[in-house]
């Protein structure tokens, strides 16, 4: 079952990277946040009842439904509709996504480690690899804010990967680290908005200081 739900997982990245409106980035966002919160709490044998609540907290409650209420909230904000002209059309975009898989599961074959579940692995490095290049290939900043949530998202399946403990404190600090990045930079495209018809990072080039 574990499997099946980190497969979910990984197959929700290559769905993103062929993805063009804004709506469909935050729904993937919030299957992602409800997939976790299964996979942790399958995962985590021994779980006190404080810990269980504060994965619940920062997955489905903050991941599933305050940060992709949020996000709809930017986006009606700045009326942002769709990616306009990715750097890379779309097919690219998934061979490249491909890669990064096929290419952390080589990676994965190579480690002997018998208390690092490989699965974990690849789907961890997967999506951290996937959120760094939606940022790197998206001219949108929102869309790099929802990069940064994919690598956040890597954050957390990564730190399953060593094993079937997770610390009350790396729950924590991955959620204090989401909500201020996204209140902080949810700011700053109010602010470009404000200046800016379209929210392109190909505008900040015209920031100049008086």
């Amino acid at each position: 079952m574990l499997h099946v739900l980190l497969i979910i997982f990984l197959i929700s990245l290559f769905y993103m990277s062929i993805a063009n409106r804004m709506s469909t980035y935050v729904n993937v966002l919030a299957l992602q946040g409800i997939l976790l919160f299964f996979v942790a709490f399958l995962e985590l044998k021994h779980i006190n009842t404080v810990n269980l609540i504060l994965i619940l907290l920062e997955t489905i409650i903050f991941k599933s439904v305050a940060v992709p209420v949020f996000l709809n909230y930017v986006l009606k904000r700045n009326h942002i509709t769709r990616e306009a002209e990715p750097y890379l059309p779309n097919f690219v975009s998934l061979i490249i996504t491909t890669v990064i898989v096929v290419t952390t599961i080589l990676l994965s074959k190579t480690m002997e480690e018998s208390y690092l579940d490989k699965m974990y692995f690849v789907v961890a490095l997967s999506t951290l690899f996937t959120g760094l290049y939606f940022i790197a290939s998206r001219r949108k900043i929102i869309t790099h804010v929802m990069g940064y949530l994919v690598i956040e998202n890597g954050v957390f399946v990564l730190s399953l990967a060593v094993g079937n403990e997770m610390p009350m404190l790396v729950n924590l600090g991955i959620m204090l680290d989401i909500f201020a990045s996204v209140l902080i930079l949810g700011i700053f495209l109010n602010k470009i908005g404000d200046v800016f018809k379209d929210i392109d990072v190909d505008q900040l080039t015209n920031l100049k200081d008086d």
